[in-house]
């Protein structure tokens, strides 16, 4: 059976519902989160601080951008991004209904005429999630994970709702490393519930691994 990055192609997860106790694996989680999140972001002030700059010179604007976002439990909270779109991007609406659709289907646009230039390069290097290390360390998501969903998002996951939730979203994940946006929603979808049911210190490593070259390589980033 051919595999997706060595563990199961989307159409082929069969999902478990079996209760798992992972206490020492939640600890082992979390102190890799704080210690390595902690440690990128030290490493990584300087260029966070250029490309903030770049940010502000190229448009108008805060140079974050904070999205509110479903988290563990159905709680709300704000993921912190460096601002790839125009200045209130959100009340720009396209009359075109094939825009309308895509946007509907895939909640992101392929060709999207609010993206900056600037924008452009930082979402295909992945350089705008970087201030989401800060959300890992309030706790709030954790490096590996779900990819983040937004409320209007969460009705289809349909009744992988409630699995989806039950853990932090992550900055990377099986989704980001198994081909990001060329996938279907609905192997976005598969994916994220195949991480939950099958989470563990290695899938976390291999994800880990895996985000290097998928980040160098920008496939399927836009």
């Amino acid at each position: 059976m051919e595999s997706i990055n060595g563990w199961a192609k989307p159409g082929e997860i069969v999902y478990s519902d079996t209760a798992r106790t992972r206490s020492l694996y939640e600890i082992e989680k979390r102190l890799l989160d704080v210690v390595l999140s902690l440690s990128l972001l030290i490493v990584l002030a300087p260029l966070i601080a250029v490309v903030a700059i770049a940010v502000k010179l190229d448009s108008a604007g805060p140079v974050l951008y904070r999205r509110r976002v479903v988290g563990r439990g159905k709680k709300a909270f704000h993921a912190f991004k460096l601002r790839t779109m125009v200045d209130g991007a959100e009340s720009i609406e396209s009359d075109d209904p094939k825009t309308k659709k895509e946007m509907e289907a895939n909640h992101k646009l392929r060709h999207d005429r609010r993206v900056t230039r600037i924008g452009m390069f930082l979402r295909k290097t992945s350089i705008d999630e970087l201030p989401q290390l800060l959300n890992v360390l309030f706790g709030q998501m954790s490096l590996v994970g779900p990819r983040m969903i937004s409320f209007p998002e969460i009705e289809k996951f349909g009744m992988w709702q409630g699995k989806i939730l039950s853990v932090k979203p992550g900055i990377t994940g099986l989704w980001q490393v198994s081909g990001r946006s060329k996938l279907s929603y609905e192997d976005r979808v598969r994916l994220n519930v195949y991480y939950v049911d099958h989470r563990s210190a290695g899938m976390d490593l291999f994800i880990l691994l895996k985000t290097i070259p998928a980040v160098l390589t920008g496939n399927g980033a836009y």
